[in-house]
C-alpha cells in the first residue's frame, strides 16, 4: 500500500523551536556567509532549505585569523577564519534588510570573548527581524571566549542564560564535541533556558607542511569539517537525544552529511533537523537532491512527515 498525501501537503515540513520550515535542512553558520554568497549559483535557491543560518556576529567587527585559514585534508576541511565579520550593527542595520524572510528562515549566529558580549549582540539581534538566534559556545578556531565557554557545562549554561535575558526569540545552543559530556553539557544548556541544540561544531584538528616543518594553518589550530567526523557527530546526536527528546528540545544534527542518507541517519539518531555545511563547498545544489532522497524515504515507508522518523533508532 502507498501512502497518499494531498497536492497541498509537504511531508518536508517541519517543525523547529516553535517555527515552521519547509525543509529539514539547515545551512550552517560560515558556509553561505550572510544569506547571499550562494544565490549567485544558477540553480541555487534559499528556499530550498527550511533556515539558513548566518555566519557569526561578534559585538565589534572583527578581521579574522592569520592565513592560511582553509585547508582541504582526506574526506573534510580545515578552518580557521577567525569569526570575520563587520560586527553587529552593521549586520543588523545593513545586511538583514537585504534578506528575502519570505524565502526560508534566518537564524543569527551570535559569537562573544564574554558574558557581556553574547548578551549585547543578542540584544541587538532581539530587536530585528531575524527569526531565531544560535549562541556559538564552542567556536574552536579562536583563542579565547567561545572555546573555554563550551567546554564546560557550568559555562555553557552562562552564556546561554544570559543570551536568555536579552530575547524572547528561539535560542539554540551550538555544543562542541571537544568535551567530555556533551549530554550534561547539554542538559545545563537546556534548564539555562535553550530551546534547541545544535550537534556538533566542528573537531579541533591540525596541519602541518612538512617541507617547511610549520603549521599550515596560520592560527596553528583549526575546526576540521567533513565526512570525516560524520561518525562522531552522529554518536554525539543519539547521546544528546536521550537527554534532549524526552524534554520536546529540537536538534540540528550536523557533521559530515553529504547525501539524504546521511541525513537520514541524523533524522533517525534523533535530530528533528540536519545541517549542511562542507558538502556545498564541492555540490552547492546539494539541498535538491536532499530533499527529494528524503520524501522519496518517506513515501517508500508510508511515513507522512519527517516527526513520524525523528528518533525511531531501534535497539
Amino acid at each position: 500500500m502507498t501512502a497518499t498525501m494531498s497536492p497541498s501537503d509537504n511531508p518536508l515540513e517541519t517543525g523547529f523551536c516553535g517555527l515552521t520550515l519547509n525543509s529539514p535542512i539547515v545551512l550552517l553558520s560560515g558556509c553561505v556567509g550572510f544569506g547571499e554568497e550562494y544565490t549567485r549559483i544558477e540553480g541555487f535557491y534559499n528556499r530550498d532549505a527550511g533556515a539558513i543560518v548566518l555566519k557569526g556576529t561578534t559585538r565589534e567587527p572583527r578581521p579574522g585569523n592569520p592565513l592560511h585559514r582553509v585547508c582541504e585534508t582526506p574526506l573534510g576541511m580545515l578552518n580557521a577564519i577567525g569569526l570575520q565579520n563587520p560586527g553587529m550593527d552593521k549586520v543588523v542595520d545593513e545586511i538583514l534588510p537585504l534578506l528575502d524572510f519570505h524565502e526560508t528562515r534566518f537564524i543569527a549566529n551570535v559569537c562573544g570573548s564574554t558574558l557581556e558580549d553574547y548578551a549585547a549582540v543578542t540584544r541587538k539581534f532581539d530587536d530585528s527581524p531575524i527569526d531565531a538566534i544560535e549562541i556559538n559556545i564552542s567556536c574552536p578556531n579562536i583563542k579565547e571566549g567561545g572555546i573555554s565557554f563550551g567546554h564546560s557545562p557550568q559555562v555553557s549554561a552562562k552564556v546561554v542564560a544570559a543570551c536568555r535575558a536579552q530575547t524572547s526569540k528561539p535560542i539554540i545552543a551550538k555544543l562542541s564535541p571537544n568535551q567530555t559530556d556533551i549530554a550534561e553539557n547539554a542538559r545545563r544548556c537546556i534548564e539555562a533556558g535553550a530551546d534547541g541544540l545544535a550537534v556538533i561544531n566542528t573537531i579541533t584538528g591540525m596541519a602541518i607542511d612538512i617541507e617547511q616543518r610549520k603549521p599550515i594553518i596560520g592560527n596553528v589550530q583549526a575546526g576540521l569539517s567533513g565526512p570525516a567526523i560524520k561518525p562522531i557527530a552522529l554518536l554525539k546526536v543519539k547521546q544528546v537525544y536521550e537527554i534532549a527528546g524526552p524534554l520536546n528540545i529540537p536538534i540540528i544534527g550536523q557533521g559530515g552529511i553529504a547525501s539524504a542518507e546521511d541525513a537520514l541517519e541524523f533524522i533517525i539518531a534523533g535530530a528533528t533537523t540536519i545541517g549542511l555545511g562542507t558538502a556545498l563547498f564541492y555540490d552547492p545544489l546539494l539541498c535538491k537532491k536532499v530533499n527529494k532522497g528524503i520524501s522519496d524515504y518517506l513515501l517508500r515507508h508510508e511515513m507522512s512527515s519527517i516527526s513520524e522518523l525523528v528518533g525511531r533508532l531501534e535497539y
